[in-house]
């Protein structure tokens, strides 16, 4: 027998490009079963959830909700929250008030936890209800899954990104260091490698939270390849550890913050890339080094969107509401990669994803350590979408001398 009673959508966690292609997926499809009263959305994730600060989502008009799946971002606002156990209780009694039977929440594994501490509260108290976890993250960290909705995004932007430098170090030399986001899986500092079109371009290292970073090593990285080319493009993770697994940046400030997960805050700041490229200008004597810190700009960079990723994004939410609704059963929707390229969508145990980190498996990672092979980019380049712009350059010969460089070295 259905359950008739409200849907209840919530997202949590950083936001994406995608992430309001599957909130309209649920809302649109929970709206066809008649077994569902009103679809609300709380604002601001377990917030709002707990201080019942919901919108009518069955009175917005499917017109809107279109436009808004195309907006990056959470339409619903967001929360660093994370919920431990008395606080989802408190959540379970607000669902209950509401006579809310099917809970969606988007979000990563810090989700996943909660939609499953919120299950077992419903199940002790014999309350039916079914709690769904939908994935999202631009990490591609969740178990289970092959990929997440947001990552093929934020993939597209790495590697847009890198071969715009890629042409603008090869103009000016030098050496150029990104720092991208990725605490412990390099999935999306990985996508840089999609930039390499010509045999001399960059990123000509990429160093992820997966192998241990050596200073010293990396100097000599950089060296290296400086001396071959007069370039060196560098792809960094955020979260590159030592040999003791104590992230670089902490092991080169004196003081740093700490966020509300207990973690060191590692986004928002551009000293990893500061501290590195000092390393370079003192040790290695190039005079022309550059960084940047991508940061927010990855995530919700409206410029740039998969086509992919919008689609897997949008019928994640469908599928979400179709096995609530027609199998009856809680879990996480995950995403599985079928041929060359399909996907397909399953439901796993929350236990299986929540509170968990899926890492770059190691036949993705070169023998080295310093960069990925051909096998990840097998993997990723489906996900970043149609239409991937590539740049050209001049293959003119070049014109013989007539002064035999007579005046090479005067200026």
């Amino acid at each position: 027998m259905a359950l008739a009673g409200k849907v209840l959508i919530a997202q949590g966690g950083g936001p994406t490009a995608v992430i309001n292609q599957t909130l309209a997926g649920i809302v649109l499809e929970a709206r066809k079963f008649p077994q569902v009263s009103n679809v609300y959305g709380a604002l601001k994730g377990v917030e709002g959830l707990l201080n019942e600060d919901f919108l009518d989502l069955t009175q917005e008009t499917t017109h809107n909700l279109e436009q808004v799946a195309m907006t990056p971002s959470s339409a619903l606002l967001s929360t660093r929250i994370k919920p431990d156990g008395r606080y989802c209780r408190e959540i379970f009694k607000v669902l209950k008030a509401h006579d809310v039977r099917y809970f969606f929440y988007i979000g990563g594994n810090d989700s996943a936890d909660t939609v499953r501490i919120v299950n077992e509260e419903a199940k002790m108290a014999n309350y039916r209800l079914r709690a769904i976890h939908v994935p999202k993250t631009i990490d591609n960290d969740l178990m289970v899954n092959d990929h997440t909705p947001g990552y093929g995004s934020a993939a597209r932007f790495v590697a847009q990104a890198f071969t715009g430098i890629n042409l603008d170090t090869r103009a000016l030399s030098g050496v150029y260091l990104g720092i991208v986001m990725g605490r412990n899986a390099g999935f999306l500092t990985g996508a840089s490698a999609i930039a390499q079109k010509y045999p001399d371009d960059g990123p000509h290292l990429i160093y992820l939270p997966e192998r241990k970073f050596s200073i010293d090593k990396f100097l000599g990285d950089v060296k290296r390849i400086y001396d071959r080319l007069g370039i060196c493009i560098v792809a960094i993770s955020e979260g590159i550890k030592n040999d003791a697994g104590v992230p670089i940046i902490a092991s080169l400030l004196k003081d740093f913050d700490i966020d509300s997960h207990g973690n060191l805050t590692l986004s928002g700041t551009g000293a990893l890339g500061d501290l590195l490229t000092q390393e370079i200008k003192d040790k290695l004597g190039i005079a022309r080094v550059r960084s940047d810190t991508f940061g927010y700009l990855q995530r919700s960079f409206l410029g740039c969107v998969s086509d992919t990723d919008q689609q897997e994004a949008r019928e994640v939410g469908e599928r979400a509401v179709q096995m609530a609704m027609w199998q009856d059963i809680d879990g996480s929707v995950t995403i599985h990669r079928t041929g060359f390229y399909s996907v397909d969508y399953r439901l796993a145990k929350l236990e299986d994803v929540a509170g968990k980190t899926k890492l770059m498996p190691d036949e993705y990672i070169n023998k080295e350590g310093n960069h990925v092979n051909d096998v990840f980019k097998f993997y990723v380049r489906p996900l970043l979408g149609s239409g991937l712009q590539s740049p050209s350059l001049l293959r003119a010969p070049k014109v013989a001398k007539i002064m035999r460089g007579e005046w090479e070295g005067a200026f």
